[in-house]
C-alpha cells in the first residue's frame, strides 16, 4: 500500500525530473505547498504524456479515459499520483476539473484539431495551460487545510493565471514551431500564416524554411502578442505571498527569457530546440526570489 510520504516523494522525483522549467520556481516554495505542486504537476505530466507519446493513437484516447474516470474517485485511488494529488486537494483549494480541461486539450492533439484563428488557438491554450495555471493558483493562494472548498484569491487572480498559462503556452508553440510540425501539428492559426505568406515547411537537414524571411515576421508578431499576455498575466504577482510570487517570477521569467530570445532572433528556433542553460535558469530564480522580497 502507497503511504501518503511515499506518494509526494513519487511526484517529487516526477517533477525533478521532468520539469525542466518549473521545478526552478517550484523549489522556492515553502515545503507543503512545495509538495503539492510537485502533485499537480505530476498528474500534469501524466496527461501531457499520453498525448505526446508512442502509444498507437486509441490507445491514447483510452489512457486518457482512464485518467478522466480516477479523478471522479480520487479519494479513493491507490496509485501514488493520485494520492498525492486527493491529499494536496484535502488542504488546498484544488480544482480537481481543471485536470479535465487539460484531457479536453490534450483530445485537441489527439483530434488532429487546427486553428483558423488566434480565437481558436486560445480555446487550445486555456485547456492545457490555463488550467494549469488555475491550479497552481490553487495552491499559491491557498491556506494549508483550506480544502477543496476554502477561500482563495481575489476572483480576478484566476483571470490573471489563466492569462499568464496562456502567455506561456504561446511561447512553447513558437520555441517548438519546427518540433511540432516535424510530428504533423501546426499550431500557428492558418489565417496568419496565409497573411504573411507562409507555408511551413524543412529542408533536407530538417531546419524550418523560410526564403524570403516571412516566417521570421510571423513569429514577430506572435512573440509581440505573447508579450502582451504576459503582462496581462503578471498581474497575477502582486497579490501573492513573497514564496508563491518568486515561484510565479521564476516560472514565468524562464519564459519571457526564451520569448525574447526569438523576438531578437526567429532563426534560433529553425534549426533545433531551444532552451536556457541551467545556469541561466538559476539565475532567472535567483532574481526572481530577490525581487519578490522587495
Amino acid at each position: 500500500m502507497t503511504t501518503l510520504d511515499d506518494a509526494y516523494r513519487t511526484c517529487a522525483q516526477i517533477t525533478r525530473t521532468e520539469a525542466k522549467n518549473f521545478y526552478y520556481g517550484i523549489r522556492l516554495l515553502p515545503a507543503p505547498k512545495r509538495s503539492a505542486l510537485c502533485a499537480v504537476y505530476a498528474l500534469a505530466r501524466r496527461i501531457d504524456d499520453i498525448g505526446d507519446g508512442d502509444l498507437p493513437p486509441a490507445r491514447k484516447v483510452a489512457e486518457l479515459a482512464k485518467v478522466r474516470k480516477s479523478l471522479e474517485d480520487i479519494d479513493r485511488a491507490a496509485d501514488p499520483v493520485l494520492v498525492a494529488v486527493a491529499d494536496a486537494a484535502q488542504r488546498f483549494p484544488v480544482p480537481i476539473g481543471a485536470f479535465e480541461e487539460l484531457i479536453d486539450g490534450v483530445q485537441m492533439d489527439l483530434d488532429g484539431a487546427d486553428y483558423a484563428d488566434f480565437a481558436a488557438l486560445v480555446v487550445y491554450c486555456r485547456r492545457v495551460a490555463g488550467s494549469v495555471g488555475r491550479l497552481c493558483l490553487a495552491i499559491f493562494g491557498g491556506d494549508v487545510g483550506a480544502g477543496r472548498c476554502g477561500q482563495g484569491l481575489d476572483p480576478r487572480t484566476s483571470t490573471y493565471a489563466d492569462q499568464l498559462g496562456i502567455a506561456l503556452q504561446q511561447t512553447n508553440i513558437l520555441r517548438d514551431v519546427r518540433e511540432d510540425l516535424l510530428n504533423g501539428r501546426i499550431y500557428l492559426p492558418r489565417d496568419e500564416l496565409d497573411a504573411f505568406g507562409v507555408e511551413l515547411a524543412v529542408d533536407d537537414s530538417g531546419e524550418l524554411v523560410d526564403p524570403d524571411a516571412r516566417l521570421a515576421a510571423l513569429l514577430r508578431h506572435c512573440t509581440a502578442r505573447a508579450e502582451d499576455w504576459h503582462a496581462l498575466g503578471m498581474r497575477l504577482v502582486p497579490h501573492l505571498d513573497k514564496r508563491s510570487a518568486a515561484c510565479t517570477l521564476a516560472m514565468a521569467g524562464i519564459y519571457r527569457q526564451l520569448l525574447t530570445r526569438i523576438t531578437a532572433d526567429p532563426t534560433c528556433v529553425y534549426r533545433e530546440r531551444m532552451s536556457l542553460s541551467g545556469v541561466e535558469k538559476a539565475r532567472v530564480a535567483t532574481a526572481a526570489l530577490a525581487r519578490a522580497a522587495r
